[in-house]
């Protein structure tokens, strides 16, 4: 019976890296939408609450999938569950193309979303190859595919310039279904759902799965991924069309800077789970949303002009910021967002490690949501505020939130642990608080 502890390195290895470059391309396919919506706004004329909840729409259905699939990936193996969920966004992405009207788009972007249920599938499959002590690292490895946002937006706009927006969704569906058959073909099941098809048990039945949802720490822990997943995906959607708008940019170069988010809110995941596995999870959740508070609270700045009464009568002058400190703030938020969605998932295995299909994927609905409900809301605060930061306005507050919510339960946690458990114990936040580690 082979377990997590005892495969080998370069089995682990091979699932890991496998599992990273498949969701690379389930999460290029759920943000199409960031690049050829632009189009199709023009195209039917849409206005700002339309687009938000065009490009939402795939979200909705990449959240709302995330429990069910992450249940049926403990239940029946991530590898085949991970195959399916790819081969019909691939399916839905072609069918993307023979639509015409709004709500043809909206009943197609239904179905493209469900390119982004893969995540809790591929974190089920994952961290059944690692041991504890490891898993911090692999499922920030794992979550670096967010970088398909990326490829979306660097790739996209050239071809939909060159050839149109159709054959941009093409190709990212042929790409797709050629990535889940290879994928089913090269890689294994894991060692869990091995062991257990050869001791011949049964899967824990579906509603035990959910047991953990009463635990108000899993819904403390989604709202943390709410920002910093729910939050990156907004954006990744949304700063197309902000820099088109705010700063008349054309589509080409406003993928570009959208890509300089995209990339270190991707890539330095990585490293968000190495330094979780060293220095403790709710360490780097600090570290994350106090950052994220300051750049969001400089970025919701509007350009604001002053009149000053001075000696030789008035002086007027103007705050306003560049494209330049634009994209070295939103390239900061991206840095400390992605060290963060990797500290989140560290903590998972470790407080339910028989639950981490279920939890994992309830966690990761809620954050999938903020990508769905939050780009709506920017939309909305647009045509109703009429102001274009209005959207780090709201995600100022919605950190800011996080916050102080994490931190008061930690010195909850503190007063309720007799010091002595407290310097035994290797419960993440607990051990975080007391300045011991994860």
């Amino acid at each position: 019976m082979q377990h997590a502890n005892n495969a080998t390195p370069g089995q682990q290895q091979f699932a890991l890296w496998s599992s990273t470059f498949a969701f690379t391309v389930c999460f290029a396919v759920w943000t199409i939408f960031s690049i050829i919506g632009i189009q199709i706004k023009r195209d039917l004329g849409l206005n700002d609450t339309q687009f938000g909840l065009l490009v939402a729409t795939p979200i909705l259905t990449g959240s709302l999938s995330r429990l069910a699939l992450g249940i049926w990936a403990d239940q029946f193996g991530g590898r085949i569950v991970f195959t399916l969920v790819m081969l019909a966004a691939a399916a839905a992405t072609w069918f993307l193309t023979s639509m015409t009207t709004y709500h043809g788009y909206l009943f197609a972007a239904l179905l493209v979303g469900l390119a982004g249920g893969s995540f809790s599938v591929g974190v089920a499959y994952v961290s059944k190859w690692f041991p504890k002590e490891r898993q911090g690292t692999a499922l920030g490895i794992f979550g670096a595919g967010n970088v398909g946002a990326a490829v979306t937006k660097l790739l996209a706009p050239m071809i939909m310039v060159a050839y149109g927006w159709h054959a941009v969704a093409q190709y990212w569906a042929i790409a797709l279904a050629v990535v889940a058959i290879v994928f089913y073909l090269v890689t294994s099941d894991d060692p869990q759902h091995v062991a257990r098809r050869a001791a011949g048990t049964r899967p824990v039945p579906f509603l035990k799965q959910l047991e953990p949802m009463r635990n108000l720490q899993v819904w403390r822990f989604s709202l943390y991924y709410f920002f910093v997943f729910g939050a990156f995906v907004a954006l990744a959607l949304w700063l197309p069309r902000y820099l088109v708008g705010a700063y008349q940019l054309d589509i080409g170069t406003a993928g570009l800077i959208a890509a300089a988010y995209s990339i270190p809110a991707s890539l330095f995941r990585v490293v968000g789970g190495w330094l979780s596995d060293r220095v403790g999870a709710r360490t780097i959740m600090y570290w994350t949303f106090s950052v994220s508070a300051l750049c969001t609270f400089l970025l919701s700045y509007p350009t604001t002009t002053y009149t000053v009464t001075g000696i030789e009568g008035p002086v007027v002058f103007t705050l306003a910021m560049g494209v330049v400190p634009f994209t070295v703030l939103v390239f900061v938020l991206g840095f400390f967002m992605s060290l963060g969605k990797a500290a989140v998932y560290k903590h998972i295995p470790v407080y339910y490690p028989e639950n981490v299909g279920a939890v994992g994927g309830v966690v990761g609905m809620i954050g999938g949501l903020g990508g769905f409900i939050l780009p709506i809301a920017f939309g909305m605060m647009n045509d109703l505020v009429g102001i274009w930061t209005s959207c780090f306005m709201l995600l100022f507050v919605l950190v800011s939130t996080a916050l102080v919510w994490m931190h008061f339960a930690i010195r909850r946690m503190e007063r309720r642990q007799h010091p002595e458990v407290m310097r035994h114990t290797d419960l993440p936040e607990i051990m975080a608080a007391t300045g011991k580690g994860g």
